[in-house]
């Protein structure tokens, strides 16, 4: 026997469903497939399963009706009325949670529609809350993921926290589409700098290439695409302030502006500044930039743990071999990493807990017991596996 549903359940049934098929475009008799999959999902919840039986409703929105049919599975024809007693009220609800989720849905993807015509731009967010090693952060009008890759390495989150993100990209996950923040894209140096310079902003200045250790230190390569426009004043700005403006939202990374060239002797001593007083002899066959450096300034070359001397490679695309009169020697290649347990390819959370405490080699990794890895800051069980498969 068919269960009716009340007369204010109808009314309210019918004005979700205009809803909901006016705001997701969607036909009336797909949300009602969905609310009929529901109620046999709640009738064999509550009623029990039969798996030699076929199950399926039939909801009539018009009348209220809603009915529960059996059949067996090679008889589809031979299908039985089996509504149970009291089933409108379990109807009644199944409707509601249905509407409200096809609801919430449509509300998410009106969301995700509204972001991804802003791929690229900067957005003003607050750390939500903590999933593992992902951090959920609001950024008005919904919630976007921050993956341990796109976090600033040297950056400690909490809750609360309010920060300026780069939209990087929308996309599809096990819980759907998500919006995919950063504080670690190159990407996010250069829309600050758009933001905080107007000559960036109105093209008068290019931002050629970035190369980037997030959380430490960016060098940036500037060009000015009109005469009587200086690129490097205009990022710095008066008294530093433009520059400073942009170290203060990376929370305090140092950052280098370099004017391009198209010498290649004369970008590449610009991009290992503060050295200076280089010979740089260029091979473009190999790519490979022999330069000379005086001894006082082989460290300023290098930079702490190879960095000056990395990023430069990223920046110019060429290896750079370092030697002193003295016959000191240091190479660095575009594709060096940072340090050497980066070869581990471990989370950047556990990377960089490492990290912070002195552990930047394998050997210093290996020498370590579990019981005094679990003693540092950020390392917990699920960090200890992970540590130990890698290492295998």
């Amino acid at each position: 026997m068919p269960v009716d549903l009340t007369k204010m359940a109808r009314t309210e049934f019918t004005a979700a469903l205009n809803q909901i098929c006016s705001e997701r475009r969607i036909t009336p008799e797909s949300v009602i497939a969905s609310i009929e999959e529901a109620l046999v999902a709640a009738y064999r919840k509550d009623f029990g399963d039969d798996e030699t039986l076929d199950f399926f409703a039939e909801l009539d929105p018009v009348v209220g009706s809603a009915k529960i049919f059996k059949a067996p599975k090679d008889k589809p024809e031979a299908k039985k009325d089996i509504t149970p007693p009291g089933f409108g009220r379990i109807a009644a609800q199944t409707a509601k949670q249905v509407i409200l989720q096809k609801i919430r849905e449509a509300e998410k993807d009106a969301i995700i529609g509204e972001y991804q015509d802003k791929i690229g731009s900067l957005v003003n967010g607050m750390v939500l809350r903590f999933d593992g090693q992902f951090i959920i952060c609001d950024i008005g009008r919904g919630h976007a993921l921050m993956p341990p890759e796109e976090q600033g390495k040297d950056e400690r989150y909490h809750l609360n926290q309010r920060l300026t993100l780069y939209i990087k990209d929308i996309q599809e996950t096990i819980k759907g589409k998500q919006i995919i923040i950063s504080r670690a894209d190159p990407a996010l140096v250069k829309a600050l700098f758009k933001r905080e310079v107007p000559e960036v902003n109105s093209g008068a200045v290019e931002i050629k290439v970035i190369a980037r250790e997030a959380g430490s230190r960016s060098k940036v390569v500037v060009a000015s695409t009109q005469s009587g426009v200086d690129p490097v004043g205009s990022c710095v700005g008066q008294k530093g302030v433009r520059v400073q403006s942009v170290i203060n939202e990376l929370g305090g990374e140092k950052i280098d502006i370099i004017e391009y060239s198209t010498d290649p002797v004369k970008f590449i001593s610009a991009a290992l500044q503060p050295a200076d007083n280089l010979e740089i002899k260029i091979n473009e066959k190999t790519r490979t930039a022999e330069i000379t450096v005086p001894e006082d300034q082989l460290s300023l070359a290098i930079g702490r743990e190879g960095q000056n001397a990395r990023l430069a490679a990223k920046l110019t695309g060429y290896k750079i071999k370092l030697k002193s009169p003295k016959g000191t020697k240091h190479t660095a290649k575009k594709d060096d990493l940072e340090h050497e347990i980066d070869k581990l390819e471990l989370s950047s959370r556990t990377r960089n807990s490492l990290v912070e405490v002195g552990i930047t080699t394998v050997a210093d990794l290996k020498k370590r017991t579990a019981a005094e890895l679990t003693e540092i800051r950020g390392l917990g069980p699920k960090a200890l596996e992970e540590i130990t498969a890698k290492l295998g």
